[in-house]
């Protein structure tokens, strides 16, 4: 085996940039399958002993060149989050009304929010809680997010019933007694 198959393996995964067979790669480098496999593992190997930020892994799809998953917080921090116009506006309305309960954000923004939810906290934007008071999930931004939109404070929303400024108004005089006993 001669190391310019395995260059050229490895010239071949980097262009295409996604898992590729055996037999594809074998048609790309113009060779037979056996030198390819051949070539595969004397760049897996070589890859195994470096101490380098990618690899070569055999996925179900074929063989591919790709980052050690050691970097891909590295990856969040560096590649921009591409989230659609939707996953945006449910992100908006959160942040806009953090903490919301899923149920109210859902007769706000629709039942997409069953997809944009999941997205926004993989993404680590938001934080998704069972709420104790209801069957609802309790959503908030999280610290990444005033990080990434570098927001250090969103404007306050007023509140638009009577029993929420209410509420507002109890916690302020629990607040003023607690402080006034202490």
């Amino acid at each position: 085996m001669n190391t310019a198959t395995a260059t050229k393996i490895e010239a071949i995964l980097y262009l295409k940039g996604k898992p590729l067979s055996l037999g594809e790669i074998a048609e790309y480098a113009a060779c037979d399958r056996a030198t390819v496999e051949e070539g595969m593992m004397e760049l897996i190997d070589d890859y195994a002993r470096r101490d380098s930020a990618l690899e070569v892994v055999e996925t179900p799809n074929g063989y591919s060149l790709q980052l050690r998953s050691d970097f891909h917080d590295l990856v969040q921090t560096i590649i921009p989050v591409e989230l659609g116009l939707g996953a945006l506006r449910t992100l908006a309305a959160i942040a806009l009304n953090s903490p919301i309960l899923q149920s109210d954000l859902i007769n706000l923004r629709g039942s997409g929010v069953y997809q944009h939810v999941p997205e926004l906290v993989e993404l680590g934007f938001v934080r998704k809680r069972r709420d104790s008071d209801s069957r609802s999930y309790s959503l908030q931004v999280t610290p990444k997010f005033h990080q990434y939109f570098q927001i250090e404070q969103l404007p306050q929303i007023l509140a638009t019933n009577q029993q929420e400024q209410q509420l507002e108004l109890d916690l302020e005089l629990k607040a003023e007694a607690e402080a006034v006993a202490e």
